[in-house]
């Protein structure tokens, strides 16, 4: 795979064990990993994340995690770029990129290249926020006016996709219909083999979510966020704090609800998160899937070790 410059891609909605089949891929081939997780990026969030512990990105190089301060955005096209220079050192060293993350956006705009869209500006995406929080219709109503195309699209119950049109339009003057129309920036100069845990019964990957949800709060979740919350520079409508379980820990430290709806409105979130990412998915071509709670830990193994071998 190194010789035809093409990559590995472990992707599945969250909670599938895409990090424990990486890991374990490490164990017998020269890897590093590139997370494709638009939450791993920032410091200081790594219970609710569920980061990489210190002690596995000491075994395998990972990269794209811990890049970012909470207070910073990072875009898409960021992400293209930086991968671009990843992929050709991690080449040059010899050793194989294996890309692990559920952020299908950061997936889809590195096959199919990017549009050249305004980055993002927190201040409109808070005033925006704001009003999906008060006026949801108003919202989908507002881009119906501006860019029908993209609210034809775009789902009314879709907040960040929402927020992210009128923002591109509020910041550029441009519908992101009229951004999509331009020519789109060159495609990798690598391959992906992707390869997706999709789980068949969505009821045990559900009965995984609300499992590692306790997980990360028996682990110090809360305490991580009221540390975020003490900075005093964050706010819950940034994009860091908009990942999924933060937002709503944060909510409830601010006495918007009770412990036990929070719970319950995390877990709901990530399974929303879990149900986009399957979308996704479901559109992608050329992918080789595997059901995490039909085969074995060392049957994936073995499975995307015989891919590896036989590229």
């Amino acid at each position: 795979m190194i010789q035809k410059k093409q990559c590995l891609a472990l992707m599945g909605p969250t909670a599938s064990g895409k990090s424990q089949l990486s890991m374990d891929l490490a164990e017998s081939f020269p890897i590093e990993i590139i997370s494709v997780d638009s939450a791993l990026i920032y410091r200081g969030m790594d219970v609710g994340t569920a980061k990489p512990s210190l002690e596995e990105m000491e075994q395998v190089p990972h990269h794209l995690i811990n890049t970012h301060d909470a207070s910073q955005s990072y875009s898409a096209s960021e992400f293209v770029e930086d991968v671009h220079d990843l992929v050709d050192a991690i080449f040059a060293r010899g050793k194989l990129p294996v890309f692990v993350g559920g952020t299908m956006m950061y997936f889809n705009a590195l096959q199919q290249g990017m549009s050249d869209l305004p980055s993002a500006d927190e201040a409109v995406r808070a005033k925006l926020q704001a009003l999906w929080e008060s006026n949801p219709q108003a919202l989908h109503e507002r881009l119906l006016e501006v860019d029908p195309e993209s609210a034809a699209r775009i789902h009314p119950n879709d907040p960040q996709r929402l927020i992210r049109a009128l923002e591109v339009f509020e910041v550029s003057g441009k519908t992101l219909t009229e951004h999509r129309a331009k020519p789109k920036s060159a495609l990798s100069s690598f391959s992906l083999l992707k390869v997706a845990l999709i789980p068949e019964d969505r009821s045990r990957l559900h009965a995984q979510i609300a499992a590692r949800f306790q997980t990360m709060l028996e682990h110090g979740f809360l305490q991580e966020v009221k540390a975020l919350m003490a900075r005093g520079d964050l706010s819950v409508d940034m994009t860091s704090i908009r990942s999924v379980g933060y937002r709503q820990a944060w909510l409830f430290l601010q006495g918007e609800y009770d412990y036990d709806t929070f719970v319950d409105k995390g877990v709901v979130a990530t399974r929303q998160l879990a149900k986009r990412q399957l979308t996704w998915l479901r559109k992608e071509s050329d992918l080789i899937t595997l059901d995490p709670f039909k085969t074995s830990r060392q049957e994936r193994l073995q499975h995307v070790s015989n891919l590896i071998e036989s590229v």
